[in-house]
């Protein structure tokens, strides 16, 4: 079993994800003993993003960690576990707060889906997002 870094990269849909957290410098951290649950948008939800947004990040290293970051919860949190938080928060590594829905799949913020669940890693679990969470 790979941890979260290779098993992400291995999928291949996470090359934007990848190339973001290499930049912000967050590779090492997810490559580290953890357990993390990471939210991971694919490469197709970072292309929902207006044009130059992605490049605008990638050179802003400060605001695009905090972005990375909210789409990571300390701990190992299984699909099972988030179905029982329908209407709670869970608390991001960024310090802010995701709201969870269950009614009619998993949804963060009202409208972020988690389209597949339970890549179980080495260090933790990613679940697979429809588009990119931006922290308030």
């Amino acid at each position: 079993m790979h941890d979260i870094i290779d098993t992400a990269v291995a999928a291949g849909n996470f090359k934007t994800l990848a190339a973001a957290l290499t930049a912000a410098g967050l590779v090492s951290t997810l490559k580290g003993t953890g357990p993390f649950t990471v939210f991971a948008p694919t490469d197709d939800a970072f292309a929902k993003l207006p044009a130059g947004t992605v490049d605008k990040l990638l050179a802003d290293v400060p605001k695009l960690k905090s972005i990375l970051t909210y789409h990571v919860v300390s701990g190992k949190v299984m699909a099972a576990d988030v179905m029982k938080m329908d209407g709670k928060t869970a608390k991001t590594v960024n310090g802010a707060d995701l709201k969870i829905t269950t009614q009619g799949g998993v949804k963060l913020n009202g409208n972020v889906h988690v389209t597949k669940t339970d890549i179980d890693c080495s260090n933790g679990v990613i679940h697979v997002v429809d588009a990119v969470l931006m922290p308030s």
